[in-house]
């Protein structure tokens, strides 16, 4: 088991290495943000002291190790445009972007694995027909769209709920349903399918041969068994919305991390595009080794493969 861990916390860490060695050389792709840090009409010289100032002066190879030492100590480096440290930024962000998960994950889960569980326990009937069409619609319909669409009608017409912006828990629901309704039909699928595998086990006729009520068999033997990978997926979806509901969090103009992720990108704001990112890939990646050591002591053939 020591070895096990070993070797995922090593594939973890090469993981974010190699995440922060692309978000590096991509943000310096975009383009001299100097230009936009400078005033209209600025001199040369005036450019080059404000890259002199930043960094921005020196050969990437020595940007990208100075990065890495300042993310070891625990700095993901300073803003350009808040000029605030960007793990300040990004803790200021992090509440109101939670919120805004968790009611999205409430909401995914609450349609996508009561959907699911219905469409694989009454397979080819008309309910998982429908299961099947509200999957294809949540994967189908982009987020911001489906946003404009909401605010139109509960915010412009009917007058029921706010545009944008966070305050109360009205503020809320047309975001977190905006967000939701695609890792709701992700979970739809997941979970049909699932409990389609488990359905067609051994144990599972087994079961039904013992004389068990179909309720006892689908909600203590196969639901148990089938949410194993639903959680997981869960979980890392979680870690999504909490860092990548950019569009979402623009549409709504709601304070949290993808909105600010947004800012940085258009500004060219390099420390805080690499932080929010790096931040991102450590939760998605702490997620998923979580999962691999649960995973291995819940079956001790997990860790025994090569």
């Amino acid at each position: 088991m020591p070895r096990f861990i070993a070797q995922r916390v090593a594939y973890s860490l090469v993981t974010l290495f190699l995440l922060s060695m692309t978000i590096f050389v991509i943000v310096r792709l975009t383009g001299d943000p100097a230009l936009l840090m400078a005033e209209p009409g600025a001199r040369p010289e005036d450019l080059a002291r404000i890259r002199a100032q930043w960094g921005l002066d020196r050969p990437w190879p020595v940007q990208y190790v100075s990065f890495i030492r300042n993310v070891v100590r625990g700095e993901l480096g300073r803003s350009f445009n808040y000029r605030l440290p960007v793990s300040e930024l990004y803790f200021q962000r992090l509440g109101n972007s939670l919120q805004l998960a968790l009611a999205a994950t409430l909401i995914s889960v609450c349609i996508g694995v009561p959907a699911g569980i219905v469409s694989a326990v009454r397979v080819n009937s008309w309910w998982d027909n429908l299961g099947k069409a509200v999957a294809l619609l949540g994967l189908s319909i982009p987020g911001f769209w489906l946003g404009l669409v909401l605010i139109l009608v509960f915010a412009v017409w009917l007058r029921w709920l706010p545009t944008s912006g966070a305050g109360d828990w009205r503020h809320l629901i047309l975001p977190a349903v905006s967000l939701g309704w695609y890792f709701a039909a992700s979970l739809l699928r997941l979970t049909r399918s699932s409990m389609l595998e488990v359905l067609g086990s051994e144990y599972i006729k087994l079961a039904r041969l013992k004389g068990l009520p179909e309720a006892v068999v689908i909600g203590l033997h196969a639901f148990k068994n089938a949410l194993i990978p639903v959680f997981t997926l869960t979980g890392v979806n979680l870690v999504i919305m909490v860092n990548a509901a950019v569009v979402i969090e623009v549409i709504f103009a709601w304070p949290g991390i993808g909105r600010l992720l947004f800012e940085g990108i258009f500004q060219r704001d390099f420390p805080l595009v690499q932080g929010v990112v790096l931040m991102a890939g450590f939760m998605i990646v702490l997620v998923n080794l979580v999962v691999d050591i649960l995973y291995a002591l819940i079956d001790p053939r997990i860790r025994l493969t090569r």
